[in-house]
């Protein structure tokens, strides 16, 4: 029974340590600066503002040559710039609208290293099964720690019978 645990314990080590491998390295590139975008944290000069919130969003509507439901509108800084991002009136797409000058962009796609920190560490790539996926990783990292305290539980109480039994024999002897 032993062994078998022993064999079941290494397989759910190694079955846990890829996602935790690549949860903690997305999360060490998080913790350089510059490595992903939106890492680094910039302050917004209220004087460089031109262009309102109702102003960008109408810009928005006008670049997309509709009425756009956007369902959030963010003033960030981005190449050094004041920009407002707005989220939601083109699907997973979102407009960049420049905050002096009242420019509007597609949101550049992200770079290779802020799409792994983003697919690894929230799990992204699961989709709808991003919950489930993570229940079921934790199940099986529990699973492995139990077996891990039962083979160290069991591995000590040995050494105890052997340590005791040969004080055993010392005595007789």
């Amino acid at each position: 029974m032993r062994s078998f645990i022993y064999r079941t314990h290494t397989w759910l080590g190694l079955i846990i340590a890829v996602p935790v491998l690549a949860w903690t390295s997305s999360g060490l590139l998080y913790a350089w600066p510059n490595a992903v975008e939106g890492g680094k944290i910039e302050s917004i000069a209220p004087g460089r503002l031109r262009v309102t919130p109702g102003e960008a969003l109408q810009r928005a509507d006008n670049f997309a040559g509709r009425k756009l439901p956007t369902t959030a509108l963010t003033l960030l800084m981005r190449g050094g710039r004041p920009v407002y991002q707005a989220v939601g009136g083109m699907g997973a797409d979102s407009l960049l609208i420049n905050a002096e000058t009242g420019e509007v962009t597609k949101t550049p796609p992200p770079g290779i290293l802020t799409r792994y920190f983003r697919q690894a560490h929230f799990y992204f790539f699961a989709g709808s099964w991003q919950v489930p996926l993570l229940v079921a990783v934790s199940a099986l990292a529990c699973l492995s720690a139990l077996s891990g305290m039962y083979l160290n539980v069991t591995l000590w109480r040995t050494r105890l019978r052997k340590t005791h039994g040969s004080q055993n024999i010392r005595r007789d002897g």
